[in-house]
């Protein structure tokens, strides 16, 4: 990587389990929104290579693995409409 001292210190790295998708995986539909984004040419570039090899869109791949990465990384979705359904009763 240009710009990056490999010999350098680290600090107190942090272990995360392997929690993506296998490209595999990455090739379903979903409600979605336009957005642009400049992603470095090595990714799109093998975005656009697993996606031809599994016939599908390489932008699908790269927004079901977003989604797969946020999924992990923002509170469950039910924990709000629990909280609702005891203040109701």
């Amino acid at each position: 990587m240009e710009g990056v001292d490999l010999d350098e210190p680290m600090g107190n790295p942090k272990v995360v389990p392997d929690f993506l998708p296998s490209p595999d995986q990455l090739g379903f539909k979903d409600d979605t929104v336009k957005v642009t984004i400049a992603l470095s040419r090595s990714s799109v570039e093998f975005f656009k290579r697993e996606a031809k090899k599994r016939d599908t869109q390489y932008q699908k791949m790269i927004r079901r693995l977003l989604d797969a990465y946020s999924a992990v990384h923002q509170p469950h979705a039910a924990a709000p409409a629990k909280r609702r359904a005891k203040a109701r009763a």
